[in-house]
């Protein structure tokens, strides 16, 4: 008897109570706030669901830091990488009625489509695509800002010769999920969005969910933040998706996410029982595909983690002894989290409008520790000091770079020599122009002005490159390539 008390102590002393109270609303408001003040965020959208309950739908701040409009549920903000789960679930319908099949080779679907080496083209299959996993890295340049359409795109991803093998590894790539949305309206014979439209966000009632900037009616979308070198907040540039794309073009309004993880919870079944799409092929998206290594700062910044895998438009791993299925969203001003934790039939969303911080992971995790009873962590404080070491070092290194430059080195030859076009198979066309003494280079959407930094190096002073180098390689008195963004163009 004694025995059999001292193991129900046990199990009652390590055990978590089924009945344990969830954190106050004022506790989740004061965590919220403290954030927004910790990271010098304008606004905040918080969202947490379990089961059919919605716990917490709340905005937090302004929707723009110098001016008084409120943050609300009904704030929209860009999704963007989290479309991504839309279009893998959208193709899981598809899989229900027989349209598709995962593992169906692109090409049956998408004949326009091709990878450069044989093998791989020949073997590539929508959960290739799906998973990062095709041997292509991540190449947005080509889709970021760019003028070309999805047609020319897959003309150029053609001409791109794989970064590793095939099926090899991981690699994150936007740009296979152009291909995958683009596939599943080929089948579908209707345009992804009018596909995604129909089958889930109308169904499900997400009344304020845009495929296009400028679908979003003016004054619902919130403004996004970002901070220059010296950490001074400031607007971010609007990024346009003025077309849909099926990698990340979508927006919603926090109330309408909730909708959406409500339905993920519930393994695709809207609130009145109606299925939308079978458990079997939801969860299918929620199956580990590719491992993701947890090597450098993703092992650093995940440090309750043993095992990271990337599914169908969800990230897969592990939390402190919580199953998570999660995905980020990010682009210009803004930043999202969207996390499941199936097994605690928990959801979280995280929506703020600064960019490319850590503060969304920071906010969900500690909503996971309080939601969940797991111990208390200064999470703010965490990411914070990798953010601060991460502007350190990233100004230690320019200033090295600074310090190393030969100022009175000049260039090989006269500048007009440099003038002219430069061409790469896949991205195209760059042309250097001399105007007034100064050189300029245009690409894509681009024009950057180039001020000379060290002898063939240039530097680009402001804009979206600001700070980079760009390299002019000279051979026996010609100018023979120019070298930006990590992509050798060839002089015509």
């Amino acid at each position: 008897m004694k025995a059999l008390f001292l193991v129900l102590l046990a199990f009652t002393m390590f055990t978590a109570p089924a009945s344990a109270a969830d954190p106050e609303p004022a506790a989740i408001d004061e965590l919220v706030n403290d954030t927004l003040q910790a990271w010098g965020a304008p606004g905040m959208v918080v969202v947490v669901v379990r089961g059919e309950e919605i716990l917490l739908l709340k905005g937090y701040g302004r929707k723009q830091f110098d001016r008084p409009e409120a943050m609300t549920p009904d704030t929209v903000f860009p999704l963007a990488s989290c479309t991504k789960m839309f279009t893998s679930t959208v193709m899981a319908t598809q899989v229900d009625e027989s349209e598709l099949r995962w593992d169906d080779p692109v090409s049956k679907h998408l004949p326009a489509f091709h990878l450069s080496e044989p093998h791989a083209d020949a073997l590539v299959s929508l959960r290739d695509v799906l998973s990062h996993r095709t041997g292509l890295a991540t190449h947005d340049l080509l889709w970021y800002r760019s003028a070309w359409d999805t047609d020319e795109l897959l003309k150029r991803i053609a001409k791109l010769p794989l970064d590793y093998p095939f099926r090899g590894g991981y690699a994150y790539s936007s740009l296979m999920y152009i291909v995958a949305g683009q596939a599943s309206a080929n089948r579908a014979g209707e345009p992804w969005e009018k596909l995604v439209k129909s089958r889930l966000t109308d169904p499900l009632g997400m009344k304020t969910t845009y495929f296009t900037t400028r679908s979003v009616p003016t004054g619902d979308l919130a403004t996004g933040h970002q901070r220059d070198r010296n950490g001074k907040l400031s607007l971010a540039e609007p990024y346009d998706f003025a077309e849909p794309n099926s990698a990340g073009s979508m927006y919603a309004s926090g109330r309408d996410v909730a909708k959406w993880l409500r339905f993920q919870l519930a393994g695709g079944k809207t609130p009145d029982g109606t299925r939308l799409v079978s458990e079997k092929n939801l969860l299918e998206t929620r199956r580990p595909q590719s491992i993701i290594p947890l090597t450098g700062a993703n092992r650093e910044q995940n440090p309750d983690t043993s095992l990271m895998c990337y599914g169908m438009g969800w990230v897969l791993y592990d939390y402190r002894g919580q199953s998570l299925a999660a995905h980020g969203g990010i682009v210009d001003g803004f930043r999202i989290q969207l996390t499941l934790v199936p097994e605690q039939r928990l959801a979280f969303a995280v929506l703020t409008n600064l960019y490319d911080s850590r503060i969304t992971q920071a906010v969900s995790n500690t909503l996971i520790d309080r939601y969940c009873h797991l111990p208390a962590r200064d999470w703010n404080a965490f990411f914070l000091k990798f953010r601060t070491e991460a502007d350190a070092s990233a100004k230690a290194r320019l200033a090295a770079r600074d310090k190393a430059r030969n100022p009175d080195r000049k260039p090989s030859l006269p500048l007009a020599s440099y003038s002219g076009t430069y061409a790469h198979p896949s991205y195209g066309t760059a042309k250097v122009m001399l105007t007034d003494s100064n050189l300029t280079l245009a690409w894509s959407s681009f024009t950057c002005k180039l001020e000379q930094f060290d002898g063939n190096y240039f530097r680009i002073p402001s804009g979206f490159f600001e700070e980079q180098l760009v390299e002019f390689t000279v051979n026996a008195g010609n100018v023979t390539t120019l070298h930006f963004t990590d992509v050798q163009f060839e002089k015509q």
